[in-house]
């Protein structure tokens, strides 16, 4: 083990830059903030590369030390600082990400989750938690979705990460992709001509689309799928809020499987 103390080391700069994307996407690491999210990691059998604590929360998980071969003792100052978090945990670990851009394997099974647009870390990371206890197969981030390894997200999945398959595309390929299998895509529309969600039931094999916090769907997607979808209120509301609407949708498609 060894401790750390100053903020300028440059393992602690270099901590400090997986808050980027672009340090992410340099080094295919990214980190994972609080034990319940450590514990995780270790049962789906990542590799810890490093598991970074202060003295008080390394002690508490013995444990799990003795697991990791590169453990680091740091101040409570530098945990504030690698994490921005206001009250950590005091427990990080550093672990590898996954190829987003890995290609599918075909054909495509399951319940998937497409995003397009979707710009609101906590939102993102809340539909990939609610589409893993909604038993989906997968979620896609079409380009400008937040960032699946971005800490607010990693945050909002809660280790769901771990148990669902993500990956980052062009949606109109994977709209192809499910069509040539013969396979429903439904978008998602506050439109009266489009289908009230209750009358749809898709089968084994479908995706469905959430679109952009204040736009919805992309025209150009909205075009090509199967059916659009909507959510009927009682109330006043005007709308939803994306991943509450994502979470209704999800677990009323997928409920007969």
């Amino acid at each position: 083990m060894k401790e750390l103390t100053s903020i300028h080391n440059q393992r602690v700069k270099n901590w400090k830059k997986l808050q980027t994307r672009k340090y992410r996407r340099q080094t295919g690491q990214y980190m994972l903030d609080g034990w319940h999210l450590v514990q995780e990691a270790i049962q789906s059998g990542l590799t810890i590369h490093e598991l970074i604590g202060t003295k008080a929360a390394l002690a508490e998980h013995s444990d799990i030390v003795s697991r990791v071969n590169a453990v680091y003792q740091v101040t409570p100052e530098i945990m504030r600082h690698i994490t921005e978090t206001i009250t950590p945990q005091g427990i990080v670990a550093i672990v590898d990400m996954p190829n987003l851009k890995r290609k599918p394997a075909l054909p495509l099974k399951g319940a998937w989750l497409l995003l397009d647009r979707v710009q609101d870390p906590g939102n993102v990371g809340t539909m990939v938690r609610t589409a893993d206890a909604a038993g989906f197969a997968g979620v896609v981030a079409g380009d400008r979705t937040a960032d699946f390894y971005s800490p607010k997200v990693v945050r909002s999945m809660q280790g769901s990460q771990f148990h669902l398959q993500l990956f980052e595309g062009d949606l109109n390929k994977w709209i192809a992709d499910f069509k040539q299998q013969q396979s429903p895509v439904y978008g998602t529309q506050l439109n009266p001509a489009a289908k009230n969600f209750r009358d749809v039931h898709p089968g084994t094999d479908f995706a469905l689309i959430m679109g952009n916090e204040g736009q919805g769907m992309s025209d150009e997607l909205l075009k090509q799928t199967t059916d659009n979808l909507y959510i009927p209120m009682r109330g006043q509301a005007e709308s939803l809020n994306v991943a509450v609407s994502a979470g209704i949708l999800m677990f009323q498609l997928n409920a007969q499987n």
